[in-house]
């Protein structure tokens, strides 16, 4: 199911289980993973994208080996909020993703997460080989931290809304 909003996201997800990020580029797809707690989002590896179905079978292996509750796809927006080829190759990528798991599916914008990874990586003092190697599932990270923040507040609202009840 592919949710709206990360209100949807939330309520669709179930009670435990880590969540996947992915930042789905032209020729790699970036991995990450959050902890159980879905407090922190860890970068996984980097998958060489080939055909449709061989990239999402390596990444439905992923999520069962470590049981994961929900999938978070970086929205490669414009930087005026608009969709280009890309967000729509994104939603497609979802929507045939969506037919081979029941898994809740959401969207993060990822304007400028691989921005972000760059200077984290060089700041590191990591070399520009390993960078390119690295750079795809640092930028996950980013977007999955994002929705995990996302979803903490959401949870921290809706707390103090019943405490006000």
């Amino acid at each position: 199911m592919i949710c709206a909003t990360p209100q949807d996201f939330a309520a669709a997800l179930s009670p435990s289980g880590g969540v996947i990020g992915l930042d789905l580029g032209t020729k790699t797809i970036g991995l990450a993973f959050s902890d159980g707690l879905r407090g922190v989002a860890s970068a996984g590896e980097t998958l060489r994208r080939t055909k449709f179905t061989e990239d999402a079978a390596q990444i439905l292996t992923q999520i069962a080996a470590r049981g994961v509750a929900g999938i978070v796809l970086g929205l490669p927006l414009n930087m005026d909020g608009s969709e280009g080829p890309r967000a729509q190759s994104t939603r497609a990528f979802a929507r045939n993703l969506e037919r081979l798991t029941p898994l809740p599916i959401a969207y993060w914008d990822e304007r400028l997460s691989t921005v972000a990874a760059e200077r984290v990586l060089i700041a590191a003092d990591m070399s520009r080989k390993r960078r390119a190697e690295v750079i795809d599932s640092v930028a996950a990270g980013y977007i999955l931290q994002g929705m995990l923040d996302r979803l903490a507040y959401l949870r921290r609202t809706e707390c103090q809304r019943g405490a006000d009840d």
